[in-house]
């Protein structure tokens, strides 16, 4: 018996249903732009290669700076502020 995987998607079968899907991408989604202090929900777009952990999936977050083309994003979440580093194209204005 080969041991299971335990893979970002791992038990989430469900998340990977046709409506689920992250959305294809636009032009748009490549070049937004965020200044510090702005409000920004988090939506898995594009491949799944970069995404943020699908806990953060829909999470309102601020943006507190920038880190080469991603952004720096603070959430909360489940009781606890997280730091996370977020692509620009998973980012939405919120």
């Amino acid at each position: 018996m080969s041991k299971r995987s335990t893979g970002l998607f791992s038990g989430r079968s469900r998340h990977l249903a046709r409506h689920h899907r992250p959305s294809l991408l636009s032009i748009d989604s490549a070049i937004k732009e965020f200044s510090s202090g702005d409000r920004v929900a988090i939506v898995p777009k594009g491949a799944f290669r970069d995404i943020p952990h699908p806990r953060y999936r829909g999470k309102i977050g601020t943006v507190i700076g920038r880190r080469g083309s991603a952004y720096v994003v603070r959430v909360r979440n489940m009781g606890a502020t997280r730091t996370l580093v977020v692509p620009v194209r998973h980012l939405e204005k919120a």
